[in-house]
C-alpha cells in the first residue's frame, strides 16, 4: 500500500535561506513523489530507471534565479522549477518562503493557479499580511494552512518553537501539514495570526532593536566590542556574538519583523524612550529616582518568579567560553547595561511579562532573556550596573552613542522606510564582516548549550 510520504508533493515557492532549510529537511525525511509523466517509460529495467527518474521536494525562485539554482541543487534529491506556477499546479503542499514585503505581489502572481485541493501556506516573520494574501488571492477549494519555525536556518529545529496557523482547512488536511512538519521535531505551538504577530512583536522585534542598536552604536565610535575591557567575560560574550549573528545574516528578515507588524512599532519605539529616560537620570545622577525606576521595572518582570525557577543561562564561568576576545574575563570592568536595563523598562511601560511569551521563545530571545534575568537576579552585578551606569563618566559617550542609535532605529521604523533600515543595516554589517565567521561557529555552540540546558530542564519538570 502506498503510503502519505509516496504519494503527496511539496512545492516550496522562493529559495531563500528558510526555504532551503525547509527543503533540505522535508527531503532528508524522505518525503518524495514520483512524477505522473514519467511512468509509462519503464522498460525491462523498469525498476532501475523508476529509482533514476524520481522527483522529490520541489523548489523555485525568480525565474531569472532557474539555471543557478538548478546547479546549486544538483546531486540532490530536490528538484528545481522554472517558477511558482509549475509548482502551484503539481503540489499538494505548497509553502511561500518569500519576503514579507513581498509576499502579497508573489501570492497574487501565482496563488490563483493552486492545485485543487492543495494545501498552502506561508513561512514568513508577520503573519497578518500574509493570511490576507492568501485569503484574497487563492481559490475558495485551496485550503490554508500556515506555519513559522521561531528560528534561522543555520538552527537545530529539534525542540524549536514551530507556530502553525489554521486559517482554512479540514481535518485531513490539517493534519496532513502536521505529518509533514513533524520530521523537524519542533514544538508545535497552535496559534492565530493575530495571536503570532503580537507575540513576536513582544519579544523578537524589540529584542532584534536592542542588537540592532548595540551594533550601530559600536560603528558609530569605530569600536570593535572585543577590544574593550568592559564589553569582555560572562553576559557581554552574549551581547556581542548576538549582535554580530543578526548583522551576518539579510537585513530584510528583520525589517519585514519590525515595518509590518504593527505592535513591533509601538514596542520598538517605548525601547528607545525608555533607554533615553535611564540616560536622563544617569546624566544628572538622580540616583534615587533610577533606582527607583529599576527596581520596580525588575520586581514587574521578575519578581513573580519561584524560588525553583531553573536560570535561562548557566554560570558566568561557562559563559566565558564564548568569547571573541583575547582580553582575561578577569579584567573585565563594570558597565552600565543600558541596553538590558532599558529592555525590563520597557516591558514594565508597556506591562508585558515575557516569561509568557516563552513558549514561542527563539534562540535570540532566550539568550536575551537569560543575560536580563543574569543581571538583574545577581544583586551584586546589578549594584555594580546602576554605580557604573550613574557616576563612571568614562563611559557616557557610548551610553549616549546608544541612545541616539536606538532612537535611529525607531524613527527608520515608524517611517516605514524599507530602504533606509536596508542602508542602515548594511553600513553596521560591512564594518563587522571579517568576523561573522567567528561569531557565528561561537553563537551557534552557545545557542546549542543553552538549547541543551533548556530542554534537560523541562525534562525534569516533567
Amino acid at each position: 500500500m502506498a503510503t502519505q510520504k509516496d504519494t503527496i508533493e511539496i512545492g516550496i515557492i522562493g529559495a531563500g535561506g528558510m526555504g532551503r532549510f525547509y527543503a533540505n529537511k522535508l527531503s532528508q525525511a524522505g518525503w518524495k513523489k514520483q512524477d505522473r509523466h514519467l511512468k509509462y517509460r519503464m522498460t525491462t529495467k523498469g525498476i532501475l530507471l523508476l529509482l533514476l527518474l524520481l522527483l522529490f521536494i520541489n523548489i523555485c525562485d525568480l525565474p531569472s534565479k532557474y539555471e543557478s539554482l538548478k546547479e546549486d541543487f544538483k546531486d540532490t534529491k530536490i528538484n528545481v522549477l522554472p517558477d511558482g506556477f509549475h509548482v502551484s499546479r503539481r503540489c499538494d503542499w505548497i509553502m511561500y518562503a518569500v519576503e514579507a514585503e513581498y509576499i502579497d505581489s508573489v501570492v497574487s502572481t501565482y496563488g490563483p493557479a493552486s492545485k485543487i485541493g492543495a494545501v498552502v501556506g506561508g513561512q514568513t516573520s508577520v503573519k497578518q499580511p500574509e493570511i490576507d494574501a492568501l485569503v484574497k488571492y487563492l481559490p475558495s477549494d485551496v485550503h490554508i494552512v500556515s506555519c513559522h519555525s521561531m528560528h534561522g536556518p543555520g538552527v537545530d529545529p529539534k525542540n524549536q518553537p514551530l507556530v502553525v496557523i489554521r486559517q482554512r482547512a479540514t481535518d485531513e488536511k490539517y493534519q496532513l501539514v502536521l505529518n509533514i512538519l513533524e520530521c523537524f521535531e519542533s514544538n508545535i505551538v497552535h496559534l492565530s495570526a493575530e495571536e503570532h504577530d503580537r507575540i513576536t512583536a513582544d519579544t523578537q522585534a524589540v529584542t532584534h532593536a536592542a542588537f540592532l542598536t548595540m551594533g550601530s552604536a559600536w560603528r558609530a565610535n569605530h569600536q570593535f566590542p572585543w577590544l574593550l575591557p568592559r564589553l569582555v567575560g560572562g553576559i557581554e560574550n552574549v551581547k556581542v556574538n548576538v549582535a554580530l549573528r543578526i548583522y551576518s545574516n539579510k537585513w530584510h528578515v528583520y525589517a519585514g519583523l519590525a515595518i509590518m507588524n504593527p505592535t513591533a512599532k509601538i514596542q520598538i519605539a517605548q525601547y528607545a524612550k525608555s533607554v533615553a529616560d535611564l540616560f536622563k537620570l544617569m546624566i544628572q545622577e538622580k540616583e534615587t529616582e533610577f533606582r527607583a525606576r529599576i527596581k520596580a521595572a525588575g520586581d514587574h518582570v521578575f519578581g513573580g518568579l519561584q524560588k525553583d525557577h531553573v536560570p535561562i543561562l548557566l554560570s558566568d564561568q561557562i559563559l566565558d567560553e564564548f568569547s571573541l576576545s583575547n582580553i582575561p574575563s578577569d579584567v573585565r570592568i563594570p558597565n552600565s547595561h543600558l541596553s538590558l536595563l532599558a529592555m525590563v523598562d520597557c516591558w514594565y511601560a508597556l506591562k508585558l511579562n515575557p516569561y509568557d511569551h516563552m513558549v514561542c521563545q527563539t534562540p535570540l530571545f532566550r539568550l536575551w532573556m537569560g543575560i536580563t534575568e543574569y543581571l538583574f537576579r545577581s544583586p551584586m552585578m546589578l549594584e555594580d550596573t546602576i554605580q557604573a551606569a550613574l557616576y563612571r563618566k568614562e563611559i557616557r559617550s557610548d551610553d549616549m552613542e546608544f541612545v541616539t542609535c536606538a532612537r535611529g532605529w525607531a524613527e527608520c521604523v515608524d517611517l516605514g522606510s524599507m530602504e533606509g533600515y536596508q542602508k542602515r543595516f548594511t553600513a553596521t554589517a560591512d564594518f563587522f564582516r571579517d568576523r561573522f565567521s567567528d561569531s557565528n561557529i561561537v553563537g551557534n555552540k552557545m545557542i546549542a548549550m543553552i538549547s541543551k540546558n533548556m530542554h534537560k530542564t523541562g525534562e525534569e519538570k516533567k
